[in-house]
């Protein structure tokens, strides 16, 4: 019982990673167009945090799939699957030149992400309290 609850909580705090590495992309998007930042700047710091969203969520991933949890290991394979898409197409960087014709597909591309990861995010929530309630 308390073996389930600390898989829970580990993949807890790694969504609280994922969330927080997309947050911070939205925010370097939306600093780019108020012009608080210039292009380079903003790629700059989209590109130092993707890989690691890579490799957090592919780590996640994994993680179900070995502990056991096959619902949330299918739940989270499209999200990696598209991850290793963009990934082989290299199509994972956010270009300097293009930034800014590509800023609102950007946007809604991690709009969309961080929707997936919440809803990923709410039902670690829910299997951590209930794992931790269970006798």
């Amino acid at each position: 019982m308390f073996g389930a609850f600390f898989v829970w909580l580990l993949s807890f705090f790694m969504e609280i990673a994922l969330v927080c590495l997309i947050v911070y992309q939205l925010i370097s998007l939306a600093d780019l167009e108020f012009d608080y930042i210039n292009p380079y700047d903003s790629a700059k710091r989209i590109n130092s945090v993707v890989l690691p969203e890579f490799a957090t969520q592919a780590f996640l991933s994994f993680f179900f799939l070995f502990t056991g949890h096959w619902f949330m290991f299918l739940l989270s394979v499209p999200y990696v699957c598209y991850n290793v898409r963009i990934y082989t197409q290299k199509q994972h960087f956010v270009d300097i030149t293009e930034i800014f014709n590509m800023l609102n597909w950007e946007k809604k591309i991690r709009i969309v992400k961080l929707a997936y990861v919440i809803i990923l995010f709410c039902l670690t929530l829910f299997w951590m309290i209930y794992s931790a309630l269970e006798d």
